[in-house]
């Protein structure tokens, strides 16, 4: 299984921690919180790879939890909630070019409430199909995950299910689909990104 390089980056410092401490201490059990964290850090970062479904449907973002499927300025939301024990690497829930990538300051209230919709720092990107449709998706951090990894930039193109980031440690994913969408997932239900449907298309066959 593929690791995240931070993943790595994290581990090797936990792993140096650990050694260094014992060796200061002279007390090997010292490294033993180090190592914990060096492999939660290689647990955490993993990057599996995903089975990408065919056809005109609109797929999970993020592992997680539905937590709301409702209406939006004229569009329908799912949220998704990450816990710690998700897989944290996002993908683009359709396949199109990006045409827009918003960063937006907020707050760092607890991804799973309703709030944090509107009010928790985000990153809102628009992928447009090419029959023009546009689907928004927004990064949102939670309480502990304070830190949003994008790396696309606007212009690009996307294939559906391909990686576009991470969130770290815990936070929300929202889709919102216009009405060419008929959504085929319900709150309370788990996805998995890149996998699991979340909407299919009603005018394509």
């Amino acid at each position: 299984m593929t690791i995240v390089a931070d993943g790595i980056r994290y581990a090797l410092g936990g792993f140096a921690g650990g050694l260094l401490t014992a060796w200061l201490t002279g007390v090997p059990l010292t490294a033993v919180p180090f190592f914990v964290f060096a492999l939660f850090c290689l647990w955490f970062f993993r990057d599996p790879e995903r089975t990408i479904p065919d056809g005109p449907v609109a797929v999970s973002p993020a592992d997680g939890k539905v937590m709301a499927v409702k209406p939006e300025s004229g569009r329908t939301r799912i949220s998704i909630f990450l816990n710690v024990f998700d897989v944290h690497v996002n993908r683009t829930p359709v396949g199109g070019t990006i045409t827009s990538v918003q960063y937006k300051p907020g707050d760092f209230l607890v991804a799973s409430k309703e709030v944090a919709s509107s009010q928790n720092e985000q990153n809102v990107v628009t992928v447009r199909l090419q029959d023009g449709v546009e689907v928004t998706f927004r990064q949102i951090a939670g309480l502990i995950a304070r830190r949003i990894v994008f790396n696309r930039q606007e212009g690009e193109t996307l294939r559906m299910g391909e990686r576009i980031g991470m969130m770290k440690f815990g936070s929300r994913m929202d889709v919102l689909l216009g009405p060419e969408w008929n959504v085929v997932v319900n709150p309370g239900e788990r996805v998995i990104a890149g996998t699991s449907l979340l909407a299919r298309r009603k005018d394509v066959a």
